[in-house]
């Protein structure tokens, strides 16, 4: 498998599929609502593809997400070389063959393009956009790139695009198409805008061997906002109506695509909706890679059965000293989480995921007026030095709001964040 070699390359997020079972309806979606598989139309809008002309101006890599346990998450990230004034990414080496991205070190606004997660791919065969997902998966000392059904195709297997030749010791590893794969540039009305597509003229059943069946009933999802053409697209709403706008958008979809937070529904998130402390639990082991499966026959706590959905996670959290309760034996799991709960959970994650006791400032802290004196004046601090976990309420003014309950799109936000930044991130200066 590590023969592959072609001159086209591309690097984007990689969905993280985790299961949803368990989880109630303000955390995981309807799976009983049928999804067809293509889309070729958002907005009136004719989704197409047409092919590129400099495939060497783009590579596919891996990229490092998250480390839980020592278990390393790769994502995708496609780089473009749009413009020679200055490089934007280089190669080292072979087996493994390293990436160095070097547009992180400068303002890459038109000389490189850069896409981190679906909003600027998708995967289109047989000249149709298809609810495949890529996902890079470690096998035998390289990492497999594959196609990843939806869970709304019954029958579906999952098949290989690429894959690298080792994995270098930076986490950024050269992917390389399987022969028949190439990237085409996604168009609206014949018009080439930012993103492309991972296409092969193959049919599903012909690269699988399997017939995909199409669960029946509903009709065509919305197909994907195109991106702007600077190399930052712009989250899609997806499938949500109402997450158009919000602070908090592209975070939110992030956090739907790694699977630790889902929509209400099909078409809603609830990005103002408040949480209560079991379902910010829910977040958090799902984020880490750690939630149990089956059933407990103790959730740990006297007020939260053995038999209620969230009590293997509560006790999974408490096991890994993520939440401690509230003193007397209770958990209160329906009770609002207040946004200063919130970041205290956050920073018990951080520790867990960094393997520390002691949370190193990798940027500088947003000073709050509203914090003085509250319990949680030190966490905040902490989380809002590391990694820009903690920011003031809607990203707007000073004050943090810590008494006030938190909501679904910053808590999707605050968990991105935590799972995107490392420990050792520079600190702005």
């Amino acid at each position: 498998m590590k023969s592959f070699r072609l001159t086209i390359a591309a690097l984007a997020t990689a969905a993280i599929a985790v299961s949803a079972s368990n989880v109630p309806a303000a955390f995981a979606k309807d799976v009983q609502s049928p999804i067809k598989a293509p889309t070729l139309t958002a907005q009136s809008k004719q989704i197409s593809a047409q092919e590129i002309s400099n495939p060497d101006a783009f590579i596919l890599s891996t990229n490092p997400t998250s480390n839980f346990g020592g278990n390393q998450r790769y994502g995708l990230m496609i780089i473009e070389q749009k413009s020679d004034q200055r490089l934007c990414y280089e190669t080292v080496g072979s087996s493994p063959t390293q990436v160095n991205p070097l547009l992180s070190t400068f303002d890459f606004s038109g000389i490189c393009g850069r896409a981190t997660d679906t909003n600027g791919y998708g995967i289109r065969v047989a000249g149709e956009q298809v609810r495949y997902d890529p996902v890079l998966e470690e096998e035998d000392g390289v990492l497999v790139l594959y196609a990843k059904p939806s869970a709304f195709l019954r029958g579906a297997e999952k098949f290989v695009i690429g894959q690298t030749d080792g994995i270098a010791p930076n986490g950024y590893t050269q992917v390389f198409l399987k022969p028949g794969w190439r990237l085409t540039q996604r168009t609206v009305d014949g018009v080439p805008k930012g993103g492309v597509y991972l296409t092969n003229d193959l049919t599903i059943a012909e690269l699988t061997g399997q017939e995909v069946v199409i669960e029946p009933g509903g009709g065509e999802p919305d197909g994907p906002i195109t991106p702007p053409d600077n190399g930052t697209p712009t989250a899609p709403a997806a499938n949500f109506i109402d997450i158009t706008g919000d602070t908090y958008q592209n975070e939110i979809n992030r956090a739907v695509q790694l699977g630790f937070i889902a929509g209400i529904n099909d078409t809603t998130f609830g990005p103002r909706q408040s949480l209560t402390r079991e379902q910010i639990v829910s977040i958090v082991v799902e984020g880490l890679g750690v939630a149990p499966q089956g059933t407990v026959t103790s959730s740990g706590f006297s007020d939260v059965e053995a038999s209620r959905w969230s009590a293997a996670k509560i006790k999974r959290a408490q096991d890994l000293n993520l939440v401690t309760g509230d003193g007397n034996g209770t958990f209160r799991p329906t009770d609002q989480v207040t946004r200063a709960e919130l970041i205290a959970i956050m920073r018990r994650a951080a520790e867990y995921k960094n393997s520390t006791a002691t949370l190193a400032s990798n940027q500088p802290a947003q000073s709050f007026n509203d914090t003085a004196g509250h319990w949680a004046n030190d966490i905040i601090n902490t989380l809002s030095g590391y990694c820009g976990i903690a920011t003031s309420l809607n990203e707007v003014g000073s004050s943090f709001y810590p008494n006030q309950p938190a909501q679904r799109n910053y808590a999707a936000a605050a968990m991105v964040r935590l799972l995107d930044c490392t420990q050792t991130t520079t600190a702005s200066n």
